[in-house]
């Protein structure tokens, strides 16, 4: 399934010119009430950052790019600027994806912070407010990916990205992260005692983010709201009932928030517990699986253990370079993609190349999502495969 008429304009307007104010007008006033509903029939394409395999991660490029290429959800991390503005950026230093340092102006900005236990040295979101993090732009993280892009894009706020999946021509999720609520929250300070973790979801209330999993309104407008920080989980449970997602990382890592182990994270008596607050899990790859000289040993346990208690397993992060793919998978992406969805048997993935996820789960499902529940499906099924092989005959 394409979508034509969505990337074209993104990039016509966005290389064009990228200028502080939002790109698009809040709030989004494009009903969603003749839109493709969300596909709910097969394990989710959780677009990672964007289509960041493609453009610079976290950008509206990113975003649009992995909508056109298929994703169900858009995924984002969340932070803050100085004045207290939601921005959606996956590090709390800038120096890594940004041209921060090419500008003379911030050359005094440089800090270090204490960040989970270490001392951190560089430029930080919450030194600069969103007019100063509007003048940078954003640049590919990895230098063997395509780096055309690289200078193009501003940093988006929060809004600005839920306009894009509330603008987008069918209905696309969000699943966006509170990310480093401890550091936020100690450097950030909003008016009436208010946290992180409250401006976060006023901003989902806003835009008319509610309603549990799989819900009329949830249905309407998806939204999976993730952290790796247990208590903020817990906290927002008490403001919205919109589905939550636990990260897991590295058994061997350390919680930022209470300071526990992600390995006594997935025992049974704290699987137990955080049941009662989240819908799912979302663990490393590694950790579900373990790597030794990179191949894969014995699956673990623990997507059985979280599906006995109805807990989805959304699993991270799926590249299609060589360098990120396991000697078992042969350099073939599709393998890996493969094994973690009907041996494994996850509930959705995070990729940073949408695409070619979307494309091997429309070849290898018996009907696509524009197929379901039709009459005449077969007959399009049919049509679909003549096609790709009047195709491959033509090349």
């Amino acid at each position: 399934m394409t979508f034509t008429c969505f990337v074209p304009f993104l990039f016509l307007s966005l290389i064009a010119g990228c200028v502080a104010r939002p790109f698009y007008p809040l709030p989004s006033k494009i009903s969603n009430e003749t839109r493709l509903p969300i596909q709910t029939s097969r394990p989710y394409n959780i677009a990672h950052r964007g289509s960041n395999g493609e453009i610079p991660e976290e950008t509206a490029a990113a975003y649009m790019r992995a909508i056109e290429e298929g994703a169900d959800f858009i995924e984002t991390d969340i932070l803050s600027s100085k004045d207290g503005v939601l921005i959606c950026f996956h590090d709390v230093t800038l120096d890594e994806t940004t041209d921060v340092t090419k500008h003379k102006e911030f050359a005094n900005r440089k800090r270090t912070y204490e960040v989970q236990g270490v001392n951190t040295t560089g430029f930080f979101t919450v030194d600069f407010t969103l007019e100063e993090l509007k003048k940078l732009r954003v640049k590919q993280r990895y230098i063997f990916r395509d780096q055309q892009y690289n200078g193009k894009f501003p940093i988006i706020t929060f809004e600005e990205f839920i306009s894009i999946a509330l603008d987008a021509p069918r209905v696309v999720g969000i699943y966006p992260e509170i990310k480093n609520p401890v550091f936020i929250n100690q450097r950030v300070k909003w008016p009436n005692g208010k946290r992180f973790e409250d401006k976060f979801v006023e901003t989902l209330k806003k835009y008319g983010y509610r309603g549990s999993y799989m819900s009329k309104d949830w249905l309407k407008q998806p939204v999976f709201i993730q952290s790796f920080a247990p208590t903020s989980l817990v906290y927002t449970s008490n403001l919205t009932d919109s589905p939550k997602i636990f990260l897991i990382d590295d058994v061997t890592i350390l919680t930022e928030d209470t300071n526990q182990s992600y390995w006594e994270i997935t025992s049974d008596d704290y699987l137990d517990f955080i049941k009662e607050y989240v819908v799912g899990i979302g663990p490393w790859k590694d950790t579900v699986v373990p790597v030794k000289d990179n191949y894969l040993q014995t699956p673990t346990d623990l997507v059985a253990r979280a599906h006995g208690r109805d807990l989805q397993v959304h699993t991270y992060t799926y590249r299609d370079e060589n360098l990120f793919l396991h000697f078992n998978f042969h350099q073939d992406p599709y393998q890996e993609y493969d094994f973690w969805l009907n041996k494994i048997g996850v509930d959705g993935l995070f990729t940073d190349f949408t695409g070619s996820l979307h494309y091997f789960q429309e070849w290898t499902s018996p009907l696509s999502q524009n197929d379901s529940g039709d009459k005449d499906s077969a007959s399009k099924l049919l049509d679909k495969i003549a096609l790709l092989i009047s195709s491959y005959k033509n090349g």
